[in-house]
């Protein structure tokens, strides 16, 4: 016997029709990359998607066609994300800080029909056009006074000409729910990118979980800054959550100095900020030189790469800001695990709850994940057992974009390529990528604990630590190490600061001081990029 409930389809269109009825009225605010601060509301949002889908229609693109953007959070990138998907095409997100080579081969392997772009990209643009012979028409998003005269892109039209003379009417198309709503690529650190291909109830169903009290706990309250960027992994889900819950939606632009961040957060009373380590690093490097204080900041997402504790203390300690761990992946749309307290845990001393903010946190509802070791044996959640981190659930892929790679999945679940532990109380801890785990004499070291400790030094901006290769132990932690502007730091104090903080044999073996460690598009540290700079580098010892 079936339920007797109506059977209506998870589609992104709902989202936009439910933000345009039950809070029509609430404000989108974006700093645009004129450079001036734009205002409208989500009824406009919707009425200016459906001039979208409109376009689309009148271009005749077909059901599931790929539309391009290459965009900050803005506005304008938020009406192709509804007006697209809801018509029934793919959006597609590029990241703009890859090399114009990955971008053209990214265009041409998703088979781009349209490209929608800042004019701060117009370069990038103009680089690869002419390689993306699919693509029949170029967007640029902005006003018709402000496109170029010779751009040298043929057919370039302003987005405000492009669906400027469409009709604000629209019926979104009721399809199957698990058709495809949007793209994005991985970021292909080694061989070609590959493409996670979203559907409407993979993203509706991230949505809900997204919104829920122990994940980001969004509500028609919160004044939202999603410094994470758009054209990756849909800006963590939040453009769609956003229109779920009625939450105010401010967007940075393409201005993420710590300054600029500040002055959003504090102009636009922003409650709840969701970025990547270094977003954050630059903006407590502005505000405790010139004592400024958050007024309505009250929380914040951090995910990317692992927080160091330094961070979450200055956070919590020096402002008040919670700061909630995530881990997630482009897998994974992205959201997997979030670290919130439980009830048992409130009684705890604050050092002991530090012990558990630092974990990546306990998975989401709709995602399983296990732990495995070397024979493929599933691992004890104890805490101090650690294997290959393994995930499943609607929101998780099951196979790439025209099935690059074959098939990724052992036994229906995803392997993630991190190195992982689980306690009994189902929190889960990245020890490592199992690609940088640093493996010693037979035992194993975490580059991020090592990294961790490096952070908490004053004089250190940035750490990252890698494994050199030695005759006798195999491989000795060394970590990499950009100093803070002024600061005065030494090899041997570094080395110093780290007794008592960790196991003897885990200090490593020498510090090396660079002027930038390299970092990928998405803001991650490129530890092979590393390796590749510091190949000529012998150990002290060795």
């Amino acid at each position: 016997m079936l339920g007797l409930m109506q059977n209506q389809p998870l589609l992104i269109s709902s989202l936009l029709t439910h933000a345009e009825r039950h809070h029509g009225d609430g404000e989108i605010v974006s700093r645009r990359v004129e450079g001036d601060i734009h205002r409208y509301q989500w009824r406009d949002v919707a009425r200016r998607a459906k001039q979208v889908a409109n376009a689309l229609d009148q271009m005749q693109l077909l059901f599931s066609d790929r539309v391009a953007t290459l965009a900050w959070n803005g506005y304008r990138h938020l009406e192709l994300y509804f007006g697209v998907s809801g018509s029934g095409r793919v959006l597609h997100t590029i990241n703009p800080r890859l090399h114009p080579d990955q971008i053209a081969w990214i265009a041409n392997h998703a088979e781009d029909q349209v490209l929608c772009f800042d004019l701060s990209f117009l370069p990038l643009v103009q680089a690869v056009h002419a390689r993306c012979p699919g693509i029949k028409q170029f967007v640029a998003l902005c006003d018709p006074g402000r496109l170029p005269a010779d751009s040298g892109i043929p057919n370039l039209v302003a987005y405000e000409d492009w669906i400027g003379g469409q009709p604000a009417a629209y019926t979104w198309p009721s399809f199957d729910e698990n058709s495809a709503s949007s793209m994005c690529y991985t970021s292909g650190t080694t061989g070609n990118p590959k493409a996670a291909l979203y559907s409407h109830r993979s993203t509706i169903l991230h949505a809900y979980a997204a919104s829920l009290p122990d994940v980001m706990c969004l509500s028609a309250r919160d004044s939202v800054l999603p410094v994470v960027p758009m054209f990756h992994v849909n800006a963590w889900g939040i453009p769609y959550a956003a229109a779920l819950t009625g939450c105010k939606l401010v967007f940075p632009g393409g201005a993420l100095d710590g300054k600029s961040v500040y002055d959003l957060i504090e102009s636009e009373k922003v409650t709840f900020a969701a970025g990547v380590p270094t977003v954050w690093q630059m903006l407590l490097g502005h505000m405790k030189p010139n004592g400024l204080r958050f007024s309505a900041l009250n929380r914040t997402v951090i995910g990317g790469s692992a927080c160091p504790p330094a961070m979450i203390n200055a956070f919590r300690e020096d402002y008040g800001v919670d700061v909630l761990h995530a881990w997630g992946m482009t897998e994974m749309s992205p959201l997997g695990t979030l670290c919130t307290l439980k009830n048992k845990h409130l009684a705890m001393p604050a050092d002991e709850q530090m012990k558990i903010r630092l974990k990546q946190g306990r998975a989401i509802f709709g995602v399983d994940m296990k732990i495995v070791g070397d024979n493929g044996e599933e691992l004890p959640w104890d805490g101090k057992a650690f294997g290959d981190l393994y995930v499943k659930g609607p929101w998780v892929v099951r196979e790439y974009f025209k099935g690059e790679g074959g098939d990724p999945l052992v036994d229906d679940w995803f392997p993630t390529g991190d190195v992982a532990t689980i306690d009994t109380d189902g929190y889960m801890q990245i020890t490592d990528r199992s690609k940088d785990v640093i493996k010693s004499g037979g035992e194993w070291i975490s580059s991020i604990d090592v990294e961790n400790i490096a952070m908490a030094h004053p004089g250190v901006q940035m750490a990252a630590c890698i494994g050199m290769r030695h005759p006798k132990w195999d491989e000795r932690p060394v970590v990499a190490v950009v100093k803070k502007p002024g600061a005065e730091l030494t090899r041997e104090e570094l080395l110093k600061f780290y007794e008592g903080k960790i196991a003897k044999w885990q200090v490593p073996d020498d510090v090396v001081f660079v002027d930038a460690i390299p970092l990928g598009a998405t803001g991650k540290m490129l530890k092979t990029r590393l390796r590749e700079q510091l190949k000529d580098y012998r150990l002290p010892t060795a």
